[in-house]
């Protein structure tokens, strides 16, 4: 399919505003009544409505690749199980809700059960409901027990601000029941006076896995009255858990069911995720026991209207005369000021916390512009805020005096924003599972939605755009993790024996992987043999050793030169990415510049500027082969998949004007290189093969290198992974294959899933790759297809026709879809891990 570029004369760099000022948020049409769609005279804009006024200015309908059209769901009833307490009953009935929909009572079915169960439907389905129902029914229950405590319940959410959301709506929900159900939130932002109540008191405690996993675990003793008393574990948004920082969770979970069994207690596990693949399985690797599932989402649903939307083409030029779009970040500020004027109530999901920003200071710009008492009504939301900062920005929106945010996935994350009309998304998320969550944050209790995916200039986002049925047709994802990665379980396993020493009987909890592993760690040092078990013998917290994010490092501290103000913190690893000397840094709208990273001291000194370009960090890489796992024959060429170590230095940034991405200039860095070991697929091809395809040895380096670009571009539509999970690198003759190779790896020490998901999908994702590359209509290489704004090599050399002829080459002798399992050697990856968690 041909990609439909915009004529040149629609350039519309920076297009004019064309609504009026509107103070006061306009609701979208509603269903009156569970599954009823609006009435006809119904005077509120629907989302179709909303949408043509957006595209009314000049070449904005041509920026509309697609729209698609949700049809409204009726839901359907069901009754609570006659074993939930009728007082919380009639607490959810005076919360408005008088009977609840089939799949909210299943789920109650199985938790009264005893079963652990999983609830997979869609965004406002009402899965807290499902689970709260039976779990304030057993805190009820065990209020009545001599100490008032029989009976406690443990909530997970991956952030903060769910919690302290989630705190809120239990607390409403069970004001009827009294001091019955006390809840409280124990995190890194609890005053230390309140955490010593929370632990002898609180009944139903709502914290986050970093805390469950730094603070409650190593603490259990203190614990101790509550771990035995515990009946039900909740973890919410448990599809977010992929990927390294899931495969660290699996391992935390697995060791609170083991300290839970010390005091006698076996709690059932109550998972809430989005619309996901095979939920009870992923459920299941999360948390080692078997799940039910419930995925048959029973609530009506109001009208959703999907569109996809592509920037426009600008008169700029970037590297090597390629056309430029304009950013998404400039079109997503711009619609989101048009929805703010309109009176809309919206929110634009935003990749980083630069972009955020950024959004919503064009946004604030904009509207001073027409108005500028609209200026308050838009704001940024992202982590790495202070929690004072945090806080109010979540009142502010639960009470409407915000009309527009801009804001990282932080917010996407399940918070009960509800009266939210549309949805703006910059950029594709990743995962479709992602793209539908976001998207479901508008329309929450029955409302119509509007929802918006901003293209970005690459090749993943180009793809989908023109191919709309790679979104709406095609399910969403399987979560990827894997707990048995030894560079995940080694320091699980030594934070274990801290907690408990370790026994023959708990090897079988932590996985296979554990006999090889164990044997590393002795010799290493880090754990202690004895005929009891193996004992942590060291005076350091063993909890310390693992980062369960998968960031490593001290968090580096943002700090204001001339004040000494905290500004917030980044993580060690991204550090060298995002607060190099020189980078341009967003807090709260003002920007900053960066006048030194010391990474001795973990330390960011920033000054206040305003600069009119933002950065972008460029990195070289090379990588060597350990061992190869497994290859299959591609006709002479191969594919492969192992063991790789990488060395990566960040050695660059660029300079590009804001709104128009225009280059300005590059500058030299000076950082160390940093070296991991982790997994990789990779594809050599023969000398015949490149005659076949018309390579030549002056364009070899060019299409390897395109392909490669391209075929990372492609790979989150394939395995639940962001374009920053992974990197790659292309060589025109590597030492260790001895043949022209592209490697695609996993940025995680150990691997986190996603090359081996690439290895069993490599026909499909090299075929989409191949065709992202032949469909776009420029002429030697744009962001829309190979060129990356990351590449060390400023995108020098890449070779788009090369590219074309030999991935085309190499899909002729692919074999057929379904390649075996790798075949893991976890003596060597255990040898690894245990030299990496000595180091």
């Amino acid at each position: 399919m041909a990609f439909n570029h915009l004529p040149a004369a629609m350039h519309d760099a920076l297009g004019p505003l064309s609504a009026t000022p509107v103070t006061d948020s306009v609701p979208m049409a509603t269903n009156h009544g569970p599954g009823r769609p609006p009435e006809s005279g119904d005077s509120r804009p629907s989302p179709g409505t909303v949408l043509d006024r957006l595209t009314a200015g000049a070449g904005r309908a041509a920026r509309i690749t697609h729209t698609e059209h949700l049809p409204p769901r009726v839901g359907r009833h069901a009754v609570w199980p006659d074993r939930i307490r009728p007082e919380v009953i009639n607490a959810i009935q005076l919360a408005g809700v008088d009977h609840p929909w089939a799949h909210q009572a299943a789920a109650a079915e199985h938790a009264l059960d005893g079963e652990s169960v999983v609830i997979a439907t869609g965004t406002a389905s009402g899965k807290s409901l499902a689970y709260l129902a039976p779990v304030l029914s057993a805190l009820l229950d065990g209020s009545e027990a001599p100490n008032g405590r029989g009976t406690t319940a443990l909530y997970l959410s991956p952030t903060k601000a769910l919690a302290a959301d989630q705190r809120r709506a239990v607390k409403a929900l069970a004001a009827p029941l009294g001091n019955s159900v006390r809840p409280a939130v124990y995190d890194g932002d609890t005053p230390v006076e309140e955490r010593e109540w929370v632990r002898q008191y609180a009944n139903y405690v709502l914290t986050n896995p970093d805390m469950l996993h730094r603070g409650i675990l190593p603490a259990h003793p203190r614990w101790s009255s509550f771990l035995r008393s515990l009946r039900y574990v909740v973890i919410d948004e448990c599809h977010t858990y992929r990927g390294v920082f899931g495969s660290h969770v699996a391992q935390v979970l697995r060791r609170l069911r083991r300290v839970c069994a010390r005091y006698g207690s076996h709690p059932v596990f109550l998972l809430a995720s989005a619309t996901a693949a095979e939920p009870a399985s992923a459920a299941g690797r999360l948390t080692g026991l078997p799940v039910h599932e419930v995925a048959d989402d029973a609530s009506p649903r109001g009208e959703v209207v999907f569109a996809l939307w592509e920037p426009p083409l600008t008169e700029l030029h970037g590297e090597k005369g390629a056309p430029v779009r304009r950013t998404a970040t400039a079109e997503t500020a711009d619609i989101l000021t048009d929805l703010t004027l309109q009176g809309v109530r919206s929110v634009a999901f935003v990749r980083s916390r630069r972009g955020a920003e950024l959004v919503s200071v064009i946004a604030q710009e904009r509207l001073a512009e027409v108005d500028r008492s609209l200026v308050g009504r838009v704001a940024a939301y992202r982590g790495g805020y202070l929690p004072e900062e945090r806080r109010a920005l979540e009142r502010a929106l639960h009470s409407g005096e915000l009309l527009g945010l801009a804001a990282t996935t932080a917010l996407e994350l399940g918070i009960d924003v509800s009266g939210l009309d549309a949805v703006v998304i910059a950029g594709y998320p990743g995962t479709r599972a992602s793209l539908w969550q976001q998207a479901g944050r508008a329309g929450r209790a029955g409302q119509g939605a509007l929802a918006i995916l901003v293209a970005r200039d690459d090749p993943l986002d180009t793809f989908l755009v023109h191919h709309p049925e790679a979104l709406f047709q095609q399910p969403v994802e399987s979560t990827v993790l894997d707990p048995d990665n030894p560079y995940v379980l080694a320091p699980h396993l030594c934070a274990a024996a801290a907690e408990l020493p370790l026994t023959e009987a708990d090897l079988e909890l932590f996985g296979p992987a554990v006999p090889d592993l164990l044997p590393q760690l002795v010799e290493a040092g880090l754990l202690r043999r004895r005929t009891t078990g193996w004992y942590w013998t060291r005076r350091e917290r063993a909890a310390d050793l693992a980062d369960i994010r998968g960031e490593g490092g001290r968090p580096v501290q943002i700090v204001e030169a001339g004040t000494g103000r905290l500004l917030g913190t980044v993580d060690e690893a991204a550090s060298h990415t995002a607060v190099h000397d020189g980078a341009v840094h967003l807090h709260q709208g003002r920007s900053y510049l960066v006048r030194r990273l010391d990474l001795a001291d973990s330390v960011a000194l920033v000054e206040e500027a305003s600069p009119p370009y933002s950065t972008t960090a460029r990195d070289t890489t090379a990588i060597s082969v350990l061992e190869t796992d497994t290859e299959i024959p591609w006709g002479g060429g191969r594919l492969c998949y192992g063991s790789v170590e990488v060395t990566n230095q960040v050695v660059s940034f660029l300079r590009r004007r804001l709104i128009t991405g225009e280059v300005l200039g590059e500058s030299k860095l000076d950082l160390p290189p940093r070296t991991l070991r982790t997994r990789a697929v990779w594809w050599t091809v023969t000398e015949d093969q490149l005659d076949a395809a018309r390579v030549n040895p002056e364009q070899l380096g060019g299409a390897l290198h395109a392909a490669e670009h391209a075929s990372i571009g492609m790979l989150p539509l394939f395995a639940t992974c962001d374009r920053r999970d992974i990197g790659g690198v292309s060589v025109p003759l590597h030492p260790d294959t001895l043949l022209p190779t592209v490697f695609v790896y996993d940025g995680h020490p150990g691997g986190a899933g996603f090359a081996e998901r690439a290895f069993h999908t490599a026909r499909e994702w090299l075929t989409a790759t191949r065709e992202a590359i032949a469909s776009c209509e420029c002429e030697a290489g744009c962001p829309s297809c190979v060129q990356s704004p990351k590449c060390g090599n400023g995108n020098e050399p890449l070779h788009k026709r090369a590219a074309v002829r030999l991935l085309g080459e190499l899909l002729k002798s692919a074999p057929p879809s379904g390649t075996p399992d790798p075949a893991d050697l976890p003596g060597q990856r255990a040898a690894e891990a245990g030299a990496e968690v000595t180091g």
